[in-house]
């Protein structure tokens, strides 16, 4: 029964400090998730800044799973390269050894006179709080609880050196089994290695969190459970269970970002292998760094340094594997490029959005990149539907059959993609994001849902098309020139809103948008009564004129949902200009 107490007490500890790290972290997320997505997107060209990105972010939100998973989602969503997703993934390693420094400051100062005061002043911040308050309130109250989980933790683990101490013969003799029993994987050279980096390994996949197993490694070290040797060579297998988290994110997505999860597995292999084979001189050198340390840094009350012997072994072992294979970025991406072939069917089946999730910190924050990238890849198609619409037009006399199946392929795909983008963003919104990404999201779903009817509008269109050949219906040459003229407006219309996509939505951008509306909406009027007298005048065109008409007014659809979706991202970004009726925008269906 006391065991299994003690394993309660244990997991309730390490429950604490993740709950704490993961509301911190996405308290970061929803204070700075923003800048955090744009920093990586826009300081990793260079492979030193990227170093440093991922070494800044994995130290803010305390947790290299979630900055890897973040790295994996961007190289899926196209946004970093392998390159780039490389140098990001060193960075974190280096930037995760902040959390040894941390533990290894427990016995420096008691963390729960500590945290106990940062929940205090966080709570009323963030029940009182609105929007960036708020969330610094949450930040506050998961940092004071990743404290207080600490401080748990090392209550809930027996000092061994204080319990051989003891005057009580039982609680000596239970120190002395403990001892016993680590002393029986002890002494056997680089075998007793390689158990204990197993034994990381598995302590890793087990609690899925590196910094937890860190936790749990760091506090049984100090209080004299194993010692330096044994607990960094389970530093090093934590090292590569951590890995595990980005591999399995990177299950279905495309090749980039499966070679860009075994970048991390290879980094962090290749950085061990090294380190067996000089394990023990750099134990010595780092047991020699560590009795340089001022006794002011050390601590007073720890009765062991091995707290800070183990936090610079992490720090410098990862610090010296950057230094050792940043050169060497370019071998890397090539290695995994052949490791991860890519299909010979990739060309043909194009990749579906999958929603990437950083399993125990949640990142609905930052996974709106990829939607944004495959929203703007929906545009895409719906421009490439609309020049291919024109061409089976303008091209009555060629046999265009293959190029209408091609057309048809991708309204298909723009349905398949609408129903992804659709399901991604929903998932993304389930989280608890900022007020304004779920501001974002909505407006996502409406940009997706204006730009799905236009695909959908196209391929009507082109069956039009197809039924004014079967028919054997022949335009005259003002009907011709009408539906040309008009077709010229409406690809303004595509270009303008695909632009407004990728660089924003300005306001000259949305009197544009409404002035290419108000022209197609006098034009389909206009034109549809020159079809009608066309009618008029002669009763054998009424059939070919019907064509025309509905042509013209799939056209004024068209032009309507454009508008629609460069007024949605225009209030995407200008929220605070949305009119009364902002939900129902302007939409003459």
């Amino acid at each position: 029964m006391t065991t299994f107490v003690f394993i309660l007490k244990i997991l309730g500890s390490l429950g604490v400090f993740l709950y704490g790290m993961k509301v911190m972290s996405e308290g970061v997320q929803r204070t700075a998730g923003d800048r955090m997505r744009k920093v990586m997107a826009t300081m990793t060209h260079n492979r030193f800044t990227a170093i440093l990105t991922g070494l800044a972010i994995t130290s803010v939100i305390q947790s290299s799973s979630a900055t890897t998973v973040m790295v994996v989602s961007f190289v899926n969503a196209g946004l970093l390269t392998l390159i780039e997703s490389i140098g990001v993934i060193m960075g974190a390693n280096l930037g995760t050894t902040m959390t040894a420094w941390i533990i290894a400051a427990v016995g420096k100062f008691s963390l729960s006179d500590v945290a106990i005061p940062i929940i205090g002043v966080g709570l009323p911040l963030f029940f009182a709080g609105r929007n960036r308050w708020k969330n610094f309130g949450e930040i506050l109250i998961g940092f004071g609880l990743l404290f207080y989980g600490l401080y748990l933790l090392k209550e809930s683990v027996p000092d061994v050196k204080g319990m051989l101490t003891s005057t009580d013969p039982l609680v000596q003799e239970r120190a002395r089994d403990i001892q016993s029993f680590v002393n029986n994987f002890s002494g056997m050279g680089y075998l007793s290695v390689i158990v204990f980096l197993i034994l990381g390994i598995l302590l890793t996949l087990v609690v899925q969190s590196s910094s937890a197993a860190m936790a749990i490694t760091v506090t049984m070290a100090i209080q004299g459970w194993i010692g330096f040797e044994e607990s960094a060579a389970i530093v090093l297998g934590e090292n590569i269970g951590t890995t595990v988290t980005a591999w399995l994110a990177s299950i279905g997505t495309a090749v980039n970002a499966k070679r860009a999860a075994r970048a991390h597995f290879l980094f962090n292999v290749l950085g061990v292998l090294w380190m067996l084979v000089l394990f023990y001189p750099f134990s010595r050198g780092v047991l020699w760094l560590g009795s340089q340390l001022p006794e002011s840094v050390r601590g007073t009350d720890q009765s062991t340094e091995i707290g800070f012997q183990l936090a610079i072994f992490h720090s410098l072992f990862n610090f010296t594997n950057i230094l050792l294979l940043v050169g060497f970025i370019p071998q890397l991406a090539a290695l995994v490029t052949r490791w991860i072939k890519e299909p010979a069917s990739e060309h043909l089946q194009p990749h579906r959005l999958r929603f990437i999730s950083g399993g125990m910190v949640d990142l609905g924050e930052l996974n709106l990149p990829e939607a944004e990238n495959s929203t703007r890849d929906l545009a895409g198609i719906t421009r490439e539907m609309f020049v291919g619409y024109l061409e089976v037009f303008k091209n009555p006399a060629a046999d265009l059959g293959a190029e209408v199946t091609r057309l048809k392929a991708l309204e298909d795909e723009a349905d398949v993609l609408t129903h992804d983008i659709t399901e991604y963003l929903v998932r993304t919104s389930a989280a608890e994001i900022s007020q304004e990404n779920a501001r974002s999201v909505t407006r996502m779903l409406r940009i997706v849902s204006e730009l799905e009817e236009i695909s959908d509008a196209i391929f009507r269109l082109i069956q039009i098309t197809q039924r004014k050949y079967t028919k054997g219906r022949s335009f005259g040459d003002e009907a011709t020139e009408n539906i040309l003229a008009f077709a010229g407006k409406i690809l303004d219309l595509i270009d303008l809103y695909s632009e407004v996509l990728v660089t924003g939505a300005t306001e000259a951008k949305l009197h544009q948008a409404q002035e290419i509306e108000n022209a197609t909406d006098k034009m389909r009027k206009q034109f549809n009564k020159r079809a009608m007298k066309r009618m008029a005048e002669t009763a054998d065109s009424v059939k070919t004129e019907m064509l025309t008409i509905d042509m013209n007014n799939q056209f004024e659809l068209i032009a309507n949902y454009g508008l629609n979706v460069v007024q949605s991202a225009y209030y995407l970004l200008k929220h605070d200009e949305i009119p009364d009726k902002s939900e129902t925008l302007s939409t003459a269906r």
